[in-house]
């Protein structure tokens, strides 16, 4: 047996914070001797989830809108099979199944969003060309992350929460042993479950609470458009914890930047407005809610401030650029043979030579497929390729930066930037109308998927950092899981255009590719773009980082809606007071810890009772209470709800004053 039986399972004192001056990380499975991770349970399972997951999230999210975060439910899943067939020192093998089987909320979110909006179009989307999309754009986001994988996993210790990665990883620590912690783990999850699985199942009180719940909140909203709103839910409380107080205040300063300032400051215009403004807008400012507003104008301010925060993020790795690429050039001329045993294996990445291989493969299949699967002309292919090349390789930072720091991918603004520039670049050569559109499309959908992959993966490797995985095998099986998941996603897209649609009566909503056909229907048809929208938030981005600001937390505040950024305040309020009431530094430390572990409870519980919320309703179990959860008296009891899972997450948090291996 390579692992004994009593080999630790706990994370280091050191996993969460920034390392001292000489300090090592050292993670749970030790480099010597090597654990079992790639097996053929690890392997067939993992696939199983990808497929499975793949279907169920390309379905829901279609149906409803959303893409659930598949890592910790199959975590879950993964911990609850292993323990039934009774299954030891599963902790290297359990990370190479949700590493495959994460690839399907990978996949679905960059198909869902994008590929959609070919048949709202009234166009025709083969198998084939929504397969090689999903299968090309995960390829790439692979390999142009994996260059970047130690400075994220290894040189940021500390520095970023990755609040998703924390959470899985605390599920699949705790799952490979017993005692409090797993009790803890499975306590707290139980309570955030039900809690957010009562809101979304049955209404019996609100998701969101609103100002506009009082009469005074409702005429501040209409008249001055200021209106303050909080998501009450368990998993986004749980995630602010993870994000902390600093990372959850400048998020959240984006947020009240965007609703207390700039939709205040254009509605104070908005009774001298006569002409509605913007691309498909009919109404005048003074007729939109704030919502509307944000939607319409505010929020393309945040599209702006994500674009330059990444460019400056590209700057700022520069280094990291170089000195991939002269590995990679050293690699391949022969120059520089660095033998296997020279690196620990928790530091293995796979070959730059093989890495450049996959993305040359990729980008010259990808090429293949523009000229002869899409545009039909070699000057627009390579224009084509050359624009998913470059967004997807300036963007892949971003992509993982935003995960890193508040566990979202503002993927769908991305690829709207990506859409209006591919489209404004190849209707200059002379691509428009119906070919212009599903050209612009299919490289929306090849860029989303890059994105998309490079922001979920770099949460596993980072899972694989902190347990002491083999980053090699997570990355080379990564691609089976990929191709499985774009085939499965591909299948399933196809089967509900036949049977449900996506236009007109009983159509699958999906809202998101339905923004994107409104966007491209005007540019290659003649249309405006809020440019000035972009260029503030680009200028906004560059003052930020002038005054030592991180832009991209900021942006990313300003493009994700208002409600989903207050909690994380509270969780990072809730985070600051259980670690700073005690004088003992580490009586702070355990009751951080423990908070952490509820937290991740609260984010699994959450994640998995979302799932089966989703499945009730679409199997025809209807409980919501529409009229009461719409009531005033809904909206009190949810505050009153939210007020008792905000005392119990402090109080469980902080009745520890020893370390959690006591219990």
């Amino acid at each position: 047996m390579s692992e004994k039986d009593n080999a630790p399972v706990s994370l280091p004192e050191n996993a969460y914070r920034e390392l001292r001056p000489g300090e090592e990380y050292k993670p749970i499975l030790a480099d010597k001797p090597a654990p079992k991770e790639v097996t053929a349970y690890s392997v067939t399972f993992g696939l199983v989830m990808a497929i499975v997951f793949s279907a169920a999230a390309a379905y829901l999210g279609l149906r409803v809108g959303q893409v659930f975060e598949a890592a910790i439910p199959i975590a879950i899943i993964t911990i609850g099979v292993g323990n039934m067939l009774g299954k030891r020192n599963m902790l290297g093998q359990n990370v190479i199944v949700q590493s495959i089987g994460a690839s399907s909320g990978a996949i679905v979110a960059g198909a869902i969003f994008t590929l959609p909006a070919l048949y709202i179009l009234g166009l025709e989307a083969q198998f084939y060309q929504v397969f090689l999309a999903s299968l090309l754009g995960g390829f790439l986001g692979i390999v142009l992350l994996i260059p970047f994988r130690s400075y994220f996993v290894k040189g940021m210790h500390g520095k970023f929460p990755f609040p998703e990665a924390t959470a899985t990883t605390e599920v699949l620590v705790s799952g490979e042993k017993k005692g409090g912690q797993a009790k803890l783990l499975a306590i707290s999850g139980v309570i955030g479950g039900l809690y957010d699985f009562i809101i979304g199942t049955f209404g019996w009180w609100t998701e969101t609470i609103s100002t506009r719940v009082v009469g005074w909140g409702a005429a501040v909203a209409d008249q001055f458009k200021v209106v303050f709103k909080i998501n009450t839910g368990a998993a986004v409380l749980g995630l602010g914890y993870i994000v902390g107080l600093k990372y959850a205040a400048i998020i959240c300063a984006g947020s009240f930047t965007v609703w207390f300032v700039l939709i205040p400051f254009l509605s104070h215009f908005a009774p001298g407005q006569t002409i509605a403004i913007g691309e498909g807008v009919t109404a005048l400012m003074g007729q939109m809610s704030p919502e509307e507003l944000f939607t319409n104008y505010a929020r393309h301010i945040g599209i702006g401030g994500i674009a330059m925060a990444g460019l400056i993020g590209i700057v700022r790795s520069s280094k990291i650029i170089r000195d991939a690429l002269r590995l990679a050039v050293s690699e391949l001329t022969g120059k520089k043979q660095k033998s296997e045993g020279t690196v620990p294996r928790t530091g293995r990445d796979l070959s730059m030579k093989l890495i450049l291989s996959v993305l040359i493969a990729s980008l010259l299949t990808t090429f293949v497929f523009f000229q002869f699967g899409v545009l039909g002309n070699w000057w627009q292919s390579v224009i084509a390729i050359a624009i998913v090349f470059v967004v997807s390789f300036l963007f892949t930072t971003v992509a993982a930066n935003a995960i890193a720091i508040v566990g979202t991918n503002p993927v769908s603004g991305m690829t709207l930037m990506t859409l209006i520039l591919s489209s404004l670049v190849l209707v200059s050569a002379g691509l428009s109308g119906t070919r212009g559109m599903t050209a612009a499309m299919v490289i929306g959908g090849v860029v989303c998927t890059a994105l998309s992959m490079a922001g979920a993966f770099i949460s596993d490797l980072k899972i694989g950092y902190w347990i002491g995985s083999t980053p090699a095998k997570q990355q080379g099986w990564k691609f089976l899981g990929t191709f499985v998941s774009a085939a499965t996603v591909a299948g399933v897209m196809i089967l509900l255009n036949k049977t449900y649609g996506f236009v007109g009566d009983g159509a699958l909503a999906a809202p998101q590719a339905n923004a994107m056909a409104a966007v491209i229907k005007p540019l290659m048809e003649g249309g405006s773009t809020p440019w000035m929208l972009y260029f503030a938030g680009a200028a906004m981005a560059l003052i930020l980082t002038m005054i030592g600001v991180p832009a991209l937390a900021f942006a990313l505040g300003m493009f994700i809606p208002l409600e989903l950024n207050t909690p994380l305040l509270v969780g990072g309020l809730i985070s600051w007071y259980v670690s700073t009431r005690s004088k003992d530094e580490n009586v702070n430390k355990t009751r951080r810890d423990r908070g952490t572990l509820i937290a991740s409870g609260f984010i699994a519980g959450g994640a998995l009772m979302g799932v089966v919320s989703a499945l009730l309703k679409y199997f025809g179990a209807d409980w919501f209470a529409v009229r009461w959860e719409s009531t005033v008296g809904a909206q009190a009891l949810s505050a009153g709800m939210y007020v008792l899972l905000v005392g119990y997450f402090m109080w469980d948090s902080m009745r520890k004053k020893r370390g959690l291996k006591a219990e």
